[in-house]
């Protein structure tokens, strides 16, 4: 089991939004994320808790990231600890060692935001909501996934 987790940023009218998501390689789904205007190590703590919340991980999972402050703080290696998910982190200045979620990234961004100017950070935590668990997890086709959803992907193992 593997999940990769990375940030990004929104530009809106009122300065930035960043979001920190976690996904689940073999299903594609995000199974967390977090929104603010603050990049920081409580916004990849949040996503992470929203991940276990929802997954409730048991056996090994590693939990990959790049070499983001967030993902190295003190704070975010003890979260991992504490559930016993294994850490870790791409090679420097190598964008390809977490090639899935950004994968997701520039599907979010040609298929949202490069479409929208986005007035205020609430708008654009709106839309990236709604994109997130309307389209992407339930409707959205994956070529991996037999062309599948990744919540109809899942549904279909169980």
């Amino acid at each position: 089991q593997v999940w990769v987790t990375d940030a990004t940023g929104v530009l809106t009218a009122q300065g930035w939004l960043y979001l920190v998501a976690v996904l689940d390689v073999f299903s594609r789904r995000v199974v967390g994320w977090a929104m603010s205007p603050i990049l920081d190590t409580p916004l990849a703590l949040s996503a992470l808790r929203m991940a276990l919340n929802q997954r409730r991980p048991i056996g090994a999972l590693i939990v990959h990231s790049d070499r983001g402050s967030q993902f190295a703080s003190a704070a975010y290696r003890q979260l991992l600890a504490q559930h016993r998910l294994l850490a870790s982190m791409s090679r420097k200045d190598n964008c390809y060692d977490n090639a899935f979620i950004e994968s997701f990234w520039s599907s979010l961004k040609y298929e949202l935001v490069y479409h929208q100017r986005f007035t205020t950070r609430a708008e654009a935590r709106t839309a990236i909501f709604d994109y997130i668990e309307t389209f992407y997890n339930r409707i959205r086709l994956h070529s991996s996934l037999a062309y599948l959803s990744p919540i109809n992907f899942e549904s279909q193992l169980n």
